[in-house]
């Protein structure tokens, strides 16, 4: 009786593991009353305001650098990436992100909760998808009330189209 009940168990663990991938978490923050998302797995750290020191020649959208226990990231303010209008920064929350092996502050308007989303809701970015976002989403959720915009970070923080915007 014993294997029987092996073979149900062993089931019964890749049916849980079945349902845990069908889900993927996201970090969401605010930007201009947009909400985004970014794969919780390519996010290091949240951080509140920090000391940013500006960084001559810069393009518009790297707000400076500041230290993170003691190593140097780059702050990019992402609201002006997406060619939305610039804010006053008294307040803002950053979202430390990684890529090509730098990490990078990514300044939002607010940080929000962490949400675990079906991978069935998942869908392609829409045609009326507003076009500032269209080159960096990866594609949206459609929530109770809200759209949720999931950011590709690796498009986000692609030096060249930094250079190039």
């Amino acid at each position: 009786m014993s294997s029987n009940s092996e073979p149900q168990n062993g089931e019964e663990h890749g049916a849980l593991a079945t349902v845990f991938s069908d889900t993927e978490d996201f970090v969401t923050f605010v930007i201009a009353d947009q909400l985004f998302g970014i794969p919780v797995l390519k996010v290091q750290d949240v951080l509140s305001a920090h000391n940013i020191t500006r960084i001559p020649l810069a393009p518009p959208e790297i707000a400076g650098s500041l230290n993170l226990r003691g190593r140097i990231v780059t702050a990019m303010d992402v609201r002006l990436r997406l060619g939305l209008p610039p804010k006053e920064r008294s307040s803002s929350m950053s979202i430390v992100a990684e890529h090509d092996g730098e990490l990078y502050s990514l300044m939002v308007d607010s940080v929000g909760e962490v949400l675990a989303l079906n991978a069935s809701d998942y869908e392609r970015n829409p045609p009326t998808l507003d076009p500032k976002f269209r080159d960096y989403s990866a594609g949206i959720y459609r929530l109770d009330e809200k759209l949720l915009v999931v950011l590709d970070v690796n498009r986000l923080l692609d030096y060249e189209r930094v250079q190039a915007a």
